[in-house]
């Protein structure tokens, strides 16, 4: 038996924790994982491993992971080859584009494809070929706000400032539970650690959440917040900040502060203290102690994006760390400056070039809000969509109105989609190609680390071999463009396998041939642990790209949103309002396919607040009807006095009973999908992005 220690990260979510993995080769059988643990010496992770990490064995081993091209016929599946494969994809796209228009073929590219950088380097080799307007992605039920704010105030939609959690000495969290998803648009393995040891250092962390979630309960100050009501909070701060004489001079170039300050002068913390829930001296105090820190931050995740106002409230955060000094600044909201910096070497962006053709929702990036995909889908007319290309995503238990979704792939004239699984998904699909596993490709994080609260860099090889007849996906990707190119007499342009295009552009970065280090994949390789750049620093004012390279902290169209805000009626205090929360075994619906991960307490039930339960006659464990405006599902309820009154809470991405799903272990788990009770015309107005928080519901015994 031989014995051989490998270092690589995981990439299964944003930590991107460095690990130490044991294989064994026993005569002349096929090398096997014995052993996975955090690796103690790399340099950004030191040691930390969630259990997500440990799941990558189970991939590897999972009977239920497709290994070849598999057609479905009828209600059957069957092996095909590789090229023919290509050949049919490319020939029923070209056909239904040819008969019906470009835009009748759709594309929606869900979460993983930024975890895998084949996909992040190939996939529009193919897809761009296909020169649709109906592009869409999980972008949009997650952190779009957030790429609008700064391509609106800064000038790229990837010039992310990050909190520089290890130097602050107050962190304000809205939206967040780190501690579950391991940072989040702030890339930051072993973040428990690092919260304390604010604390340690004399500082400060609150939350702010409806729920007092697993970093809740380690914060410092923890405040309920009706769910939505987070725009209302961050302008009662900002409000109190102008009001007080509490801001702080910015080295950074700015326009529009003094429009900000005119446009919510009446927007003070009384009036706002209605609308969030939590008394207007609580709003001033936080805003006092905010500003009072010597270095302080202000970072919101999901569950802001994810609300009615979420562009808005991402941009009240952008503005508290500005008007306080904090933007730009050590121990606040920092700009990453990273090996591969894909905002040196992407166009900044794009808003509202064209709109979605039913309900008329703005594009940004190249993209379409996800929840007009369905009516895309089912509306007769010119432009209906009749075919979809979908890449590793599972919109029917991630996009809300997921059963809407699930009829409208019924009615596709094709489908194909590249994945590991049969899922709620590709369950409709006549062709799925699945790419080789994590273990079994090279891996480069050309986005966690732009999101990450040190500068750092690594490259991974594959720790098990291709296996025969198999393909990574940047290869699926070629293969396709050939084959859609040959088909159509459409023009193709060679291309690097991916390990190229990163060595070219660490070569050109920051750390590479201009600079002194000469960074490069070969230098890498004598890194197994990563290699850490250094602290994040200020350089946001040299990367602004803004057309006036200043700081636009007056949008037009967020200044106009707060009208919407202003005139909005809220709903009934009586009202329930639904809410996620997120676990640390689970980041995505096909984890539940993992004995480790799924082990253990229940975690699918809905959470209420016992005196929430005993008004409406509920006791533990009973079964109960949750309904909203799109529909109903059944799911055992408990109680929870860590749950704000009148809110109640169900976790993403159960609910694996549907017919033809080939996940035997997801399949036996109880629960019921989110995404059946989330409503598709429940958005944030300004950029499309789902709200799929404080969706109002009401819940009565089954």
């Amino acid at each position: 038996m031989t014995k051989t220690l490998h270092h690589r990260a995981c990439h299964l979510c944003e930590a991107i924790c460095g690990l130490t993995i044991e294989t064994t080769v026993e005569n002349d059988a096929p090398m096997r994982i014995t052993s996975i643990k955090g690796d103690a010496l790399d340099t950004f992770s030191r040691g930390h491993i969630c259990p997500k990490a440990v799941a990558l064995q189970d991939i590897q081993d999972d009977p239920n992971r497709l290994r070849q091209p598999m057609r479905r016929v009828g209600q059957d599946w069957h092996p095909i080859g590789w090229q023919e494969a290509f050949d049919l994809v490319a020939e029923r796209l070209a056909d239904i584009q040819q008969r019906h228009g470009q835009n009748a073929v759709a594309v929606y590219q869900g979460n993983p494809s930024v975890h895998n950088y084949g996909l992040m380097t190939h996939s529009n080799y193919f897809l761009g070929l296909l020169k649709t307007r109906n592009r869409f992605s999980a972008t949009s039920v997650d952190q779009l706000p957030h790429h609008l704010t700064s391509y609106l105030m800064y000038g790229h939609g990837l010039l992310l400032p990050i909190a520089d959690i290890d130097h602050t000495d107050f962190m304000l969290i809205l939206g967040g539970n780190p501690l579950a998803s391991n940072g989040s648009i702030m890339t930051v393995p072993d973040v428990e650690k690092r919260l304390r040891a604010i604390q340690t250092r004399g500082g400060k962390v609150v939350v702010v959440d409806p729920r007092r979630s697993e970093t809740a309960a380690m914060a410092d100050q923890h405040l309920f917040i009706r769910p939505g009501g987070d725009a209302a909070l961050l302008l009662g701060v900002l409000n109190t900040l102008f009001v007080e004489g509490l801001t702080r001079a910015t080295h950074l170039p700015v326009d529009g502060l003094e429009e900000v300050r005119a446009a919510i002068a009446s927007l003070d913390a009384d009036a706002m203290s209605v609308r969030c829930g939590i008394p207007a001296e609580q709003i001033r105090q936080l805003a006092r102690d905010f500003a009072g820190a010597e270095r302080a931050v202000c970072y919101g995740r999901m569950g802001i994006s994810t609300q009615a106002y979420g562009t808005l409230c991402h941009w009240l955060v952008q503005l508290i760390n500005l008007v306080t000094g904090n933007l730009d600044r050590v121990g606040g909201a920092l700009c990453t400056e990273p090996a591969l910096d894909l905002v040196a070497s992407t166009s900044g962006g794009s808003f509202n070039r064209w709109q979605s053709r039913v309900s008329r929702l703005p594009e940004y990036g190249g993209e379409l809000p996800v929840s007009a995909l369905a009516e895309e889908m089912l509306t007769p007319g010119e432009g209906q969509v009749r075919a979809l290309v979908t890449v590793a995503g599972n919109p029917v238990l991630s996009t809300p109105n997921g059963r809407r979704l699930d009829e409208a792939l019924e009615g596709l004239a094709f489908m194909v989609s590249v994945d590991l699984y049969i899922n709620e998904t590709t369950r409709h699909a006549d062709l799925i190609l699945p790419s080789t596993s994590a273990l079994e490709n090279d891996h480069y994080d050309t986005t966690f680390n732009l999101f990450a609260v040190r500068n750092v860099t690594r490259f991974n090889r594959a720790i098990l071999a291709k296996p025969e007849g198999a393909l990574h996906d940047w290869e699926i990707f070629v293969g396709l463009a050939k084959a859609f190119a040959h088909r159509t007499g459409r023009e193709l342009k060679p291309t690097l396998p991916p390990a190229q295009m990163v060595d070219r552009g660490l070569r050109a970065g920051l750390y590479g041939e201009a600079s002194g280090f000469k960074l490069s994949l070969d230098t890498l390789n004598d890194y197994p642990h990563g290699l850490d750049l250094g602290a994040l620093k200020p350089n946001l004012a040299p990367r602004l790209k803004t057309g006036n390279q200043r700081v636009q902290a007056a949008p037009e169209v967020i200044l106009a949103d707060l009208v919407r805000f202003a005139t909005a009626q809220q709903p009934p205090a009586d009202t329930l309002l639904l809410i996620g929360r997120r676990h640390v075994r689970s980041n995505n619906s096909w984890m539940h396919n993992y004995h480790r991960l799924v082990k253990g307490k229940p975690r699918h039930h809905l959470l209420m607040n016992p005196e929430d339960m005993a008004r409406h006659g509920l006791t533990d464990g009973q079964r109960v009807r949750v309904a909203s405006r799109v529909g109903g599902i059944e799911v055992e309820v408990m109680g929870s006095v860590d749950m704000m009154r009148g809110v109640v809470s169900l976790p993403h991405g159960w609910g694996h009973r549907r017919p033809g799903v080939q996940m035997d272990i997801a399949r036996e788990q109880p629960g019921a999908s989110a995404n059946d009770l989330t409503d598709e015309r429940h958005l944030d107005a300004v950029s499309g992005n789902a709200a799929l928080n404080g969706v109002p519901v009401t819940v009565t015994a089954a």
